[in-house]
């Protein structure tokens, strides 16, 4: 029966191939004289072998050259050429030897020499010693990790807040925890460069706004909403985030959070807010912008900050909802896989919410103090000032170019060495010049501190503009 079977099915085959079209026996012929072609050639031709003698392969690996492994860089460059500070960056601080005023370092509040804060630092440091070696996950949680979360989630008034041992690593770790391949994000192209590492670490679908602008920022909403309705499936599981600064760190300037709130729950975004520069400066209690604006801290779906600014210590924090908070412990990169903060670090931050609350004027003081430099900054000759008058990081720019960038930022050091050279110690704002997506123009940095007098931010204002008449000149 097996037999008369496949002799049948040898009938049908011979019978199929008679009455099969003679354009399809061709194309299969011809299908079967490539696939033997290609069976039995070989796939690339051999090159007729040339021995070279000793001579000549000496010749050719003389001249040969490797490619740098780095671009050469000027020994003038300022990365290489830097100041060197004996002693504490405080209120005066000696830059090569120098004794100045200090008008660059980020101690908002001055207390950075504060003598509680030193004293709780030192205890911390008596009894649980320098540092943790190992990342939160592995015996590197210390009791004083969690009583600052405790504090700074309860100063805030949020849910819950997390630690990082590294400012730069807080934000730089939030955002791609949240928002991955695929997702949109929304950014400000003035957004410092901590926010832009961390766009390119989520690989997230990135859109700029300009500076502020919340026009542009709804016509990119709009456009958006327009592509969701041709695609709802996938608009049903790309989450949006709106990610901006409180005060800018590029600018000085403030955001909009008024009308980013109401944009948020118009198009149905998340917000993602980095207050480095405005915690511990804006708001009666110093809680940052939402306090500022009178913004119900619910509204914001994550806030960032570090403690490297008004804390005077090391590392940053985020906070929000538990369950938001709960989810960086087991995606934040910066915190899963770094030592954790040493707990002499954590001791003088709290130490320094202590004093943040005991002395709720100490933001009054800062923001008079702001405003009057900024007032007494207006009118230099080929420099503008640009910042919020209550912002304690001012920038100097210049009002026309040099004709070029490398000019521009020759001339604000010869500014920066008039002032330095007289007692004021001011700094340059720098970049990563091929790094930044939006690179901002050369400028000066003003940073404001309690600790300096009114004699001395007018001194300083008064230098500033006979630095750069002089310069002019």
């Amino acid at each position: 029966a097996a037999g008369v079977g496949q002799q049948w099915v040898l009938v049908e085959m011979v019978q199929a191939f008679y009455e099969a079209p003679a354009y399809h026996l061709i194309l299969e012929g011809i299908l079967i004289l490539w696939i033997i072609r290609l069976l039995f050639s070989k796939t690339y031709k051999l090159q007729e072998r040339s021995d070279l003698t000793l001579k000549e392969k000496e010749e050719l690996i003389e001249e040969w050259q490797p490619e740098p492994l780095v671009p050469p860089v000027p020994k003038d460059h300022p990365a290489l050429n830097y100041n060197i500070v004996s002693g504490p960056p405080t209120h005066i601080i000696t830059v090569n030897g120098k004794e100045c005023v200090n008008f660059a370092s980020f101690n908002f509040l001055g207390l950075l020499n504060n003598e509680k804060v030193k004293s709780a630092a030192q205890a911390s440091l008596k009894k649980y010693g320098v540092g943790t070696c190992g990342p939160r996950g592995f015996y590197g949680t210390f009791d004083v990790h969690l009583e600052l979360e405790e504090r700074l989630a309860k100063f805030m008034r949020t849910e819950e807040a997390i630690i990082y041992s590294y400012g730069f690593a807080t934000i730089a770790s939030a955002i791609p925890a949240y928002s991955k391949r695929g997702d949109i994000v929304f950014v400000d192209e003035a957004a410092c460069f901590a926010i832009q590492k961390g766009l390119q670490a989520s690989r997230s679908n990135i859109k700029l706004f300009k500076h502020n602008d919340m026009a542009d920022l709804e016509r990119l909403l709009k456009e958006q909403e327009t592509e969701d309705q041709k695609n709802p499936r996938k608009a049903r599981v790309t989450r949006r985030f709106i990610v901006v600064e409180g005060l800018y760190m590029n600018t000085g300037d403030i955001c909009p959070l008024p009308e980013l709130i109401k944009l948020k729950y118009k198009y149905k975004v998340r917000i993602f807010l980095e207050e480095s520069l405005s915690f511990g400066v804006l708001g009666e209690h110093g809680r940052g912008i939402t306090e500022h604006f009178g913004i119900n801290i619910d509204d914001i779906d994550l806030i960032s900050a570090n403690m490297e600014n008004s804390l005077a210590s090391i590392g940053g924090f985020c906070c929000g909802r538990s369950f938001i908070i709960d989810h960086q412990r087991l995606s934040g990169q910066g915190y899963c896989f770094s030592a954790s903060l040493p707990p002499l670090l954590a001791a003088a931050a709290i130490e320094a919410l202590n004093i943040m609350e005991d002395n709720p004027d100490i933001f009054q003081t800062l923001r008079a103090k702001c405003e009057r430099i900024h007032k007494a900054l207006q009118g230099i000759s080929g420099l503008k000032v640009v910042g919020e008058s209550f912002s304690p990081a001012l920038h100097l720019q210049l009002e026309e170019s040099c004709g070029s960038r490398e000019n521009d930022v020759k001339f604000l050091k010869r500014v920066v060495d008039y002032c330095m050279n007289s007692g004021i110690a001011l700094t340059q704002a720098r970049y990563l010049e091929k790094e930044e997506k939006c690179l901002p123009p050369p400028s000066i940095r003003v940073v404001v501190t309690v600790e300096q007098t009114e004699q001395e931010l007018d001194k300083a204002a008064s230098l500033l503009k006979e630095a750069a008449q002089s310069v002019l000149n």
